[in-house]
């Protein structure tokens, strides 16, 4: 992530442009399809029939951070609904929610707003 003077529980993120996703109504499970690019890739489908798209379940932790990333809310308030959504776990959501949010931004899954 780029440094600047901002902290990073200021920062704000969304779901990145083009990015499909499906959440099951039963289990509110997130499910993110993801295209699977590039020369490699593409040479894996063809002789080895592997898919075009991969599919990956979050957890329910994932799922409801997922559904929480509106583009309106920054790291904090993220931080706090979660922490009310799991308050067994409120002690160690802050570094759950940034570790996760840090992957999400490294596989190019949210932007910053």
């Amino acid at each position: 992530m780029p440094k600047d003077n901002k902290n990073f529980l200021d920062y704000i993120y969304k779901v990145a442009e083009g990015k499909k996703f499906t959440t099951n109504e039963k289990t509110g499970i997130v499910t993110i399809k993801v295209e699977n690019k590039g020369f490699y890739n593409r040479i894996a489908q063809k002789f080895f029939h592997k898919p075009k798209y991969s599919f990956i379940d979050l957890d329910q932790y994932g799922s409801t951070l997922w559904l929480l990333l509106d583009g309106k809310k920054d790291v904090a308030a993220l931080v706090k609904e979660m922490k009310e959504e799991f308050p067994k776990e409120a002690d160690t959501m802050q570094d759950r929610v940034i570790r996760f949010i840090a992957t999400l931004v490294h596989n190019d899954y949210i932007e910053k707003c």
